[in-house]
């Protein structure tokens, strides 16, 4: 019998990863979550389904559990507050309330001395009129979406004419700027000022979603310094205890801006596994379970690839060189825009 289970919110790829993480390092788990196919229930050892605001269910899966997490964050606050009066969660509740409405979290970084693209709320269609200057720009709902849903791209003041959304939720207008890079820093901290930060990793997007990331970026080293610092402040800014994952913009003149805070295990992190000693996902079971900090050390440079949809298909099945390592998500549909699996290609030396 292992000394602590811990217990994740949610049952996607990222659930499953911490569910295999945990094992290697000999922990239970147990997985809530409020979809009847999650993946990550084959490798937990104890699986609970139910809604997240079902407080029965909730007690029962507190009562399983010695510490708790969550692999994406849009789980209700009140929800995680509730099981911190029994559990502790980490990272703590206050961080999901901050990061999980892009109003309050813009507003956090900048409170932080850090820039990010202009930005203004957006509550009702005259507010998007009186803001033509942050056009272009992207329209995204406070709440919720990922992977571009819940976006809008208004590229002139022609878009706002066809524009159909619903002014009962919260938006934000965000400018756009003249891209150049994007890219992610990914730090696990364990306490105060005690991080371990792995090497900045360069992302391309299609159609809004993840497709490629790799080590090493292809960006000036003074500005992935200078991310590095900017991640580990704000990390300590929300005292922190996990990994977590700031995402970057660089545009053309190199200026640097946080895009997004991402306040748990992060896809762009998946080429850890393979490219490190020690992935995101075992440093941030470490982390949230008090266990010995180890020393990353970088094994390979890296690139690892989304499989988005029926690209999955041809990959199933397929025989794989040794510096390749595939990894499928075992999600029980395949649907337009779903991230199913990933490809990591290790750089053997």
């Amino acid at each position: 019998m292992s000394e602590l289970t811990v217990g994740i919110l949610g049952g996607g790829q990222l659930g499953s990863l911490l569910c295999i993480a945990s094992k290697k390092l000999n922990l239970n788990t147990v997985v809530y979550s409020d979809d009847k196919d999650a993946p990550a229930q084959i490798y937990a050892n104890e699986f609970i389904l139910g809604d997240y605001k079902d407080k029965t269910r909730i007690q029962a899966f507190i009562g399983k559990v010695d510490v708790v997490t969550y692999e994406f964050e849009n789980i209700p606050f009140e929800t995680l507050d509730l099981i911190n009066q029994f559990k502790e969660v980490k990272p703590k509740p206050t961080v999901n309330k901050i990061v999980q409405h892009r109003l309050y979290e813009k507003d956090f970084i900048n409170k932080c001395n850090i820039s990010t693209t202009r930005y203004v709320s957006i509550k009702k269609k005259s507010d998007l009129n009186a803001n033509i200057k942050l056009i272009p720009g992207l329209l995204k709902t406070c709440r919720l979406g990922y992977d571009g849903k819940g976006q809008y791209k208004l590229n002139d003041s022609s878009d706002l004419e066809n524009l159909k959304i619903d002014f009962s939720q919260e938006y934000i207008l965000e400018k756009m700027i003249n891209l150049k890079k994007e890219f992610s820093i990914i730090l696990t901290r364990f306490g105060h000022s005690i991080h371990s930060v792995y090497e900045p990793i360069e992302n391309e997007h299609e159609n809004q979603i993840l497709k490629y990331s790799k080590i090493p970026a292809d960006i000036d080293l003074k500005i992935l310094s200078k991310a590095q610092d900017w991640a580990s402040i704000i990390a300590d800014d929300l005292d922190y205890i996990g990994t977590i994952c700031v995402e970057f913009f660089v545009d053309k003149n190199d200026n640097l801006y946080v895009n997004e805070i991402a306040p748990r295990v992060h896809n762009s992190g998946h080429l850890t596994i393979n490219a490190y000693n020690i992935s995101q996902f075992e440093n941030h079971i470490r982390a949230i379970c008090g266990l010995e900090k180890i020393k990353l050390k970088k094994l390979y440079n890296a690139k690892m690839i989304n499989l988005i949809g029926d690209q999955i298909v041809s990959y199933q099945g397929k025989k794989f060189s040794s510096n390749e390592f595939f990894f499928d998500y075992g999600k029980k549909d395949i649907k337009p825009n779903r991230k199913m699996g990933h490809l990591t290609i290790i750089q053997k030396n």
